[in-house]
């Protein structure tokens, strides 16, 4: 699989030890920065890039860090055809995957430690969409974002 990856600086530690782990498994990994961690970054910068290469069809999912996951959940999901998901443990890294169809997991670096952070994105990776009922309502987010409903 080929993920996008991003982090501002306070994920760029937990960043630094995850894609050597994506690799490990044998994903295909496109890092969108930061690198490094010396100044304050603005997660903006480092999440809309990845989310574009998702949305684009570059990447298949993309996996952003900052201190709580929120700035960055926000900032991809302004970007047309993604949909991320701040998951806080596996359960819902499930559901974000099963339910909503989402291409974006966002972390929180501070609120979740290493084993936390590969747990949860093994699940991410490995949930397929549960279709069903739920395809219809993601046909709905994209017909919203189309500005057709």
């Amino acid at each position: 699989m080929k993920i996008a990856v991003a982090a501002d600086h306070r994920g760029f530690h937990a960043k630094q030890k995850l894609i050597p782990l994506l690799r490990q498994l044998g994903h295909e990994v496109s890092d969108f920065g930061c690198d490094e961690t010396s100044a304050t970054t603005d997660y903006p910068d480092y999440a809309v890039p990845a989310a574009r290469a998702v949305a684009e069809g570059r990447c298949e999912v993309g996996i952003l860090l900052d201190g709580s996951g929120i700035g960055m959940s926000i900032a991809a999901n302004k970007v047309p055809g993604v949909r991320a998901a701040l998951a806080h443990d596996v359960v819902t890294a499930r559901l974000s995957r099963e339910h909503n169809h989402c291409n974006v997991l966002c972390l929180g670096s501070d609120l979740l430690n290493e084993g936390e952070i590969r747990k949860i994105i093994q699940v991410f990776l490995s949930t397929p969409f549960g279709e069903g009922r739920h395809a219809r309502r993601v046909e709905k987010l994209r017909l919203l974002e189309e500005g057709r409903l």
